[in-house]
């Protein structure tokens, strides 16, 4: 049996793990063998998807999270670590958007709230930074462990409109490399600190902005569908095999790269 891409038995905790993709990977990862532990900030959605994951043959865990709180966070840690034993990857997922850190079609740089951006900045950036702080400490000390955090195609190329989540996406992209280095030279070679840049997949946060209320594309959703070859936008299930590749010992010499699932959209130029 070719085992590079086993991962049963592997505990996943993930933040932001009740978001469109998150869950998806979630779902995914259980019937994979391995256990999503789901962090997020509503339980009885949480337990929700525990009881559907379960319900397919799989297992899952839930946790209360807030991952600007580094206490709280620790204190997953510390559950998760006393419940299995370890903990083995790490999805960062936790993110979003909000409307005071982004510059309207009619809008310019002067409309700009700075506390709405600072606060776009905190979720998405320090709310990776805190979790990796906390969930680090465990696989250094096993020396083995996979951190996979969040990116945007936002993080490569100036887009129109969301000024915020695009600066906290390039400082994720700035982290992941500068943590693969700290981590693989302090802790040893056993743990790999990556990124995921999602392509435009429709999400709860972006179905308004990208889609009209039947299902057509709004003018920016058309926009998206123009600069991507696939022609298309992508669907939740084709991050998975991404996800299971960098945590998995398939990816055992890779570290601090940003992996793209974009259908082509950054390598478009006009």
């Amino acid at each position: 049996m070719n085992s590079l891409f086993n991962i049963q038995g592997q505990v996943v905790a993930i933040t932001g793990g009740l978001g469109v993709l998150a869950s998806t990977i979630a779902r995914y990862l259980a019937r994979e063998g391995a256990i999503p532990v789901i962090l997020g900030r509503k339980e009885a959605e949480g337990h929700a998807l525990v009881a559907e994951i379960e319900a397919a043959g799989g297992k899952a865990d839930f946790l209360i999270t807030d991952v600007l709180n580094a206490e709280l966070v620790e204190q997953n840690v510390r559950d998760i670590v006393s419940k299995y034993g370890r903990v083995d990857s790490l999805l960062n997922a936790a993110g979003g958007n909000m409307p005071g850190a982004t510059i309207g079609p009619d809008q310019t740089i002067f409309d700009l709230d700075p506390e709405a951006f600072q606060r776009v900045l905190d979720l998405n950036l320090t709310g990776t930074v805190i979790p990796t702080q906390a969930f680090l400490r465990p696989m250094a000390e096993r020396g083995r462990g996979s951190i996979v955090n969040f990116s945007s195609m936002a993080s490569f190329r100036p887009m129109t409109r969301v000024c915020g989540y695009a600066a906290a996406k390039a400082g994720i992209n700035n982290f992941t490399a500068y943590m693969a280095a700290e981590a693989a030279r302090k802790f040893g070679n056993g743990i790999r600190i990556n990124a995921i840049a999602p392509g435009f997949f429709i999400t709860n946060q972006n179905r308004s902005l990208l889609t009209n209320p039947d299902g057509s594309f709004t003018e920016r959703g058309r926009d998206v569908i123009r600069q991507t070859p696939f022609g298309r936008m992508g669907e939740p299930e084709e991050l998975c095999g991404t996800i299971h590749y960098l945590i998995s010992d398939a990816s055992r010499f890779v570290t601090g790269t940003v992996a793209k699932v974009d259908g082509g959209f950054d390598v478009f130029a006009m």
